[in-house]
């Protein structure tokens, strides 16, 4: 049973940037195909389309920073709290960089249409990443109470 508990305290470890990776993987991939769409159909603003597409790309980076900071010895003690830790905020991670990405999409094709709203349509996109900066700052402040060793 410690061995159980030991490997769950590894993925816990290595769960927030797994995840997070995955998450901007997806995110970037939707709002990369939405923006090559919309260079297909515009003449202009080729570099902001590429721009939006790129935001979810932040969790994958959320996630390496809480890894770091939940590095330590994974003993019987620590492996329940770096679990829960790292499983959950790699999850919040992931989650948000897919919907981001979606939210990107959808601001690239509306800033197509109508490229004066640009600026204002990133927004939802922005409020997303916000709830992941929410998920990695408690990640961060969390860990602090996890056993070092």
């Amino acid at each position: 049973m410690n061995d159980f508990v030991i490997v769950l305290g590894w993925i816990g470890l290595y769960a927030p940037m797994a995840l997070g990776a995955v998450g901007s993987i997806m995110g970037c991939s939707v709002a990369g195909q939405a923006a090559i769409g919309a260079m297909l159909d515009t003449d202009s603003g080729y570099g902001r389309y590429v721009g939006v597409s790129a935001m979810p790309s932040s969790q994958v980076i959320y996630g390496i920073v809480v890894m770091f900071t939940l590095n330590r010895p994974v003993t019987i003690e620590a492996a329940p709290g770096l679990f829960a830790v790292g499983v959950l905020a790699g999850i919040a991670l992931m989650y948000s960089a897919i919907y981001q990405g979606q939210c990107c999409a959808s601001a690239i094709h509306a800033a197509k249409e109508k490229p004066e709203i640009f600026g204002l349509s990133i927004a939802p996109a922005a409020i997303v990443e916000g709830f992941a900066v929410f998920a990695f700052i408690f990640a961060l402040v969390i860990s602090g109470g996890i056993p070092q060793a």
